[in-house]
């Protein structure tokens, strides 16, 4: 694969921001997918369209650490599984309401990727990647034991519940409105974060660490917050799915999990800001209508992604924007 965002000797379009960081084509992008996400419930099933949602913020969060990082991870199930079964036990056992309960899955992927995110940016490469699978693998032991994710059976019948308490998300279509929500809160943040002073530090970690750190940059700082950041955006995509779907299983936390989500931004595109949300569409859509296979599904997936990396190197939206010579 090519470095993220696969950019590099390619001579771009110059734009300067038009509004909240975005350029003009950025924006334009930005238009058509709001405008995509407001017409596709009527003509979509919401369901399946809330569950795209709540795997491109995944995505979205994961790409932030490897695409303008450049720390691969290995363990991100870790973070997204324990945030929907901490999202589902508070919203079945302690009563609270849907925003909270996806507050608490946030916090509770912030935590664990702060306690995680400090051991392993000690190390670099394949040793980061194999400390981040190797505890998420603990994670994932400890939910199979724990009594309050119910072992194998998971966390079921998990409320929807009412958003603060009076609106209530019973029905598909109000709750799709609240995660299409939750979804762009998300994207926004983290395009801010990324076209911030901050987001820069990262992008010169990505480049060349050692010469960022010649300049007086404390770069495992900047790399342990950006690790807890994704972790909690993970962990917020994981509460937001529990609730959605009312259910939390062992399936979110165990590691294929995290390899379906470096699937999603790799055929998106890493280190563009649109690529993981198209990355997930397009995987999340094979599934759901390749399901007729059964286990050929996997396969199929592999063939696909395999030719996806041989045509589109930058993925699907970093080759539209190499063709364009815009950063989308």
């Amino acid at each position: 694969m090519a470095a993220p965002g696969g950019f590099e000797g390619t001579d771009f379009k110059q734009e300067a921001p038009a509004f909240l960081g975005f350029t003009r084509t950025q924006l334009i992008a930005f238009g058509v997918m709001c405008a995509v996400l407001l017409v596709a419930p009527f003509f979509l099933y919401p369901v399946f369209l809330m569950k795209v949602l709540c795997f491109a913020l995944f995505a979205c969060a994961f790409n932030l650490l490897i695409g303008y990082v450049g720390l691969l991870s290995f363990g991100h199930a870790a973070y997204f599984g324990m945030g929907g079964y901490l999202a589902g036990h508070a919203a079945k056992v302690w009563g609270f309401t849907p925003e909270v309960s996806i507050l608490i899955g946030g916090l509770v992927g912030a935590a664990l990727g702060l306690v995680i995110g400090w051991i392993a940016i000690r190390r670099q490469g394949i040793y980061f990647a194999m400390i981040t699978l190797a505890f998420a693998q603990m994670v994932y032991f400890f939910c199979v034991q724990a009594p309050f994710t119910g072992g194998e059976d998971g966390i079921q019948s998990i409320p929807r519940g009412n958003l603060f308490g009076a609106v209530p998300l019973g029905s598909d279509l109000s709750m799709y409105w609240v995660t299409a929500a939750i979804f762009l809160l998300g994207f926004l943040f983290i395009h801010r974060t990324i076209h911030s002073p901050f987001g820069m530090v990262l992008k010169s970690i990505r480049e060349n660490e050692p010469r960022a750190t010649s300049l007086g940059y404390r770069t495992d700082d900047y790399k342990l917050v950006a690790f807890v950041l994704s972790a909690a955006l993970s962990g917020v995509a994981g509460g937001l799915k529990s609730i959605v779907f009312g259910i939390a299983t062992l399936t979110d936390v165990f590691w294929t999990m995290s390899g379906e989500v470096v699937l999603m931004s790799l055929v998106g595109g890493l280190g563009t800001i649109f690529g993981p949300v198209v990355g997930a569409a397009v995987i999340i859509t094979m599934q759901n209508y390749l399901a007729e296979f059964g286990a050929w599904v996997t396969v199929i997936q592999g063939v696909i992604f395999v030719l996806c990396v041989l045509a589109f190197r930058r993925g699907i939206v970093g080759e539209i924007g190499n063709w364009l010579r815009v950063r989308l």
